[in-house]
């Protein structure tokens, strides 16, 4: 059974949730600006599900995250300036200025970097998961797909090798309806991406991805049977991307309506109803969480924008052949 919250790890997941959002939108204003090498891929109405995830999970457990999973990054302990060194090519981000976004990844942290092939992650935690079995670990590996990576044969090979060996491996499907442009509609004849793992001989469940508690509940449920010995779980998240593939993406292919429909499930604004509504925050303890993360974005923006490039002939090193 889910452990039940404390009020003090409510604040806390809305603490990541408020954070998370926060730093996608600052990250937005830093492209804008111009100070960002390459591009942004926003997670903007997804926030729920990184946070979520991650939150359930325990301390020596291992997670693939995407390029729009910020939220899983500041829960495992990075830092707001330490995602916007990183986006801006600073000698002090993740990479020390060797690649850009979301690249980056420290085993310390039990964080696996993105690959930017959708679907190739799935294959490497099970590998990650097998590696726990034989080393007789109590170790869950968790990794995330959206709707049209569950097209790809990696996703379908891991899978499968998962649930043959019962590998403590978690999915999560992030149906967000679209890939790139694609809408689900488009890309699958069969858009029930939970009952598809029946096909895989291993439970699917769905929950409303704009719901961090609903989220939560799965991801710790399907985590405990795994540790027990009960092997993968797919987990389709539904939600929406309320901005386009990237900040160059205007996502005018989506139609106003839906994304009107979206906005009144807001992850963010919903779990605030629902602290508000059972007692668990207080207008004061609101407004000082909320003072707390803009200093927190004011500051940390300021250290990225005023720390080093890295020197050029430092672009070899930490690299073999």
């Amino acid at each position: 059974m889910p452990r039940k919250l404390t009020r003090s790890q409510h604040h806390e997941i809305y603490y990541y949730l408020l954070l998370n959002r926060r730093v996608d939108e600052q990250l937005t204003v830093l492209y804008r600006q111009g100070k960002v090498v390459g591009g942004v891929y926003s997670g903007l109405g997804q926030e729920a599900i990184s946070v979520g995830t991650a939150y359930a999970l325990e301390p020596q457990d291992v997670i693939g995250p995407m390029i729009r999973n910020i939220g899983t990054l500041l829960v495992r302990g990075y830092r707001p300036r330490d995602l916007f060194m990183q986006y801006m090519g600073r000698k002090g981000g993740p990479t020390g200025g060797r690649d850009a976004n979301t690249h980056f990844g420290d085993m310390a942290r039990g964080l696996v970097a993105p690959i930017s092939m959708l679907g190739e992650l799935v294959p490497v935690l099970a590998g990650v998961a097998l590696a726990a079995r034989i080393r007789k670990e109590k170790r869950i590996a968790l990794t995330y797909v959206g709707d049209g990576a569950t097209s790809t044969g990696p996703f379908h090979e891991g899978l499968n090798f998962a649930a043959v060996l019962k590998l403590p491996l978690l999915i999560i499907v992030e149906n967000n309806g679209w890939a790139y442009s694609t809408p689900v509609e488009r890309q699958t004849a069969n858009p029930d991406y939970a009952g598809r793992a029946r096909g895989y001989g291993l439970p699917g469940v769905r929950v409303d991805g704009n719901d961090v508690l609903a989220v939560y509940r799965a991801t710790q449920a399907a985590a405990d049977r795994a540790r027990r010995g009960g092997g993968p779980t797919l987990i389709e998240c539904k939600t929406m991307r309320m901005k386009g593939h990237a900040e160059h993406d205007d996502a005018r292919y989506v139609p106003k309506e839906i994304v009107e429909k979206w906005r009144r499930k807001d992850p963010i604004l919903r779990f605030d109803k629902y602290l508000r509504a059972r007692k668990l925050i207080t207008a004061a303890e609101e407004a000082e969480l909320q003072a707390r993360i803009e200093k927190e974005i004011r500051e940390d923006t300021a250290f990225a924008e005023t720390s080093p490039l890295p020197a050029p002939e430092e672009a070899a090193r930490a690299v073999w052949a």
